[in-house]
């Protein structure tokens, strides 16, 4: 393909042969008379917003642009994954424009969520990685929940400036982009307006009204998080789709847990309890003794322990040990992206099991 062929949507340069990368247009679409990527296509003829992923390193350079703009920021993260999906260096970024974080995918969480309690961590978190927010929101972009409160509270606040939706992949951006436009936009087919020849790569811009936009920018991988470990057929197994049910074990000391072959439980030391599972309903969660582990890892990961499967083993990083010694009751053991196991009476030893380079944390529980 001639690398003057430029997508008249976004400005990016059009490519055939990677389509979760930048510019991706397939080679039967490349004899039409206007060239769109996939993305510009997709969101133009059907209102749909395809995610694009660039690197980290991309994504500074090419949104050093918005820094000393004027705006406000919308930082989207997954309430699964919130240290993959926090950006402690947003302020780099995006300056000092206000900042309301937005915590997507809260319709998956079990009933018994004491969102009180919920906010309380996240507060916590938020300081922790070093952010200062203009005010919290819990969401569900796929149900739509408490939306309406968010796009409210950005008219308010935005004074007819320009709004940046920043997050990384896989938090569901695509599908709280088009809650949104839904709510906050007030121009007729605002969608279906909003390209612009030559506009900076992979920005794009929906008309909020004549002089202001919702700027949507690419999803920034980072590979803390599990997602990109991972395939496609996998994804769908450890991600929710549905309110999770809990699991409990009564477990006795030197007895383990599999989460699938992702994530491993060893209950070390302590007297009887209950472990309670917090995962995808799909994921399967095997119990056995602490001794029999390592052999039943070695003979069935990808088989019995699934997932991963076959792709996803040539990508996921080794199993790697980290030991807790648990006091307080109700203390959650964090697999950051996966899901969480709540050890409910407290005075526990135990060793976790889970990919080099991605996140376990305890939490007091929500519940």
């Amino acid at each position: 393909m001639k690398a003057d062929l430029i997508c008249s949507g976004c400005g990016a340069t059009l490519q055939s042969e990677n389509e979760e990368a930048v510019g991706y247009i397939p080679k039967s679409a490349l004899d039409r008379e206007q060239l769109l990527c996939q993305r510009c296509f997709q969101l133009r003829h059907y209102n749909k917003n395809v995610t694009v992923s660039i690197d980290s390193d991309d994504f500074l350079k090419m949104v050093s642009s918005i820094y000393d703009k004027e705006g406000i920021v919308v930082h989207l993260i997954d309430i699964f994954d919130v240290n993959g999906t926090l950006l402690s260096n947003l302020r780099r970024i995006v300056g000092d424009k206000k900042v309301f974080l937005v915590v997507n995918k809260i319709d998956v969480l079990p009933k018994s969520t004491n969102f009180n309690k919920l906010m309380d961590w996240l507060e916590r978190e938020v300081k922790q990685h070093g952010l200062d927010v203009e005010k919290i929101f819990l969401i569900s972009a796929e149900k739509g929940w408490y939306v309406n409160d968010l796009a409210m509270a950005l008219e308010k606040e935005r004074n007819k400036q320009d709004i940046y939706v920043v997050g990384v992949t896989n938090v569901g951006k695509s599908t709280f982009i088009n809650q949104l436009i839904e709510r906050s936009t007030q121009m007729k087919d605002a969608i279906t307006t909003s390209y612009f020849p030559g506009t900076t790569l992979n920005f794009i811009r929906i008309p909020l009204d004549k002089n202001s936009s919702m700027i949507d920018t690419p999803g920034i991988v980072n590979k803390k998080q599990i997602t990109h470990y991972v395939s496609n057929k996998d994804l769908k197994i450890i991600v929710p789709k549905k309110e999770i049910k809990p699991r409990n074990y009564q477990l006795n000391a030197e007895q383990t847990l599999f989460f699938g072959g992702l994530a491993r439980l060893d209950y070390i030391k302590g007297k009887r309890q209950t472990f309670v599972g917090y995962f995808s309903n799909d994921l399967m969660i095997h119990r056995t003794k602490w001794k029999n582990a390592d052999t039943l890892y070695e003979r069935h990961v990808g088989k019995m322990l699934s997932p991963p499967n076959e792709e996803t083993l040539k990508t996921l990083p080794k199993l790697v040990k980290q030991s807790f010694r648990i006091t307080e009751p109700d203390t959650d053991i964090v697999f950051s992206g996966l899901g969480w196991v709540t050890v409910v009476d407290g005075n526990a030893t135990v060793d976790v099991y889970y990919p080099q380079g991605l996140s376990v944390s305890l939490r007091r529980s929500f519940y």
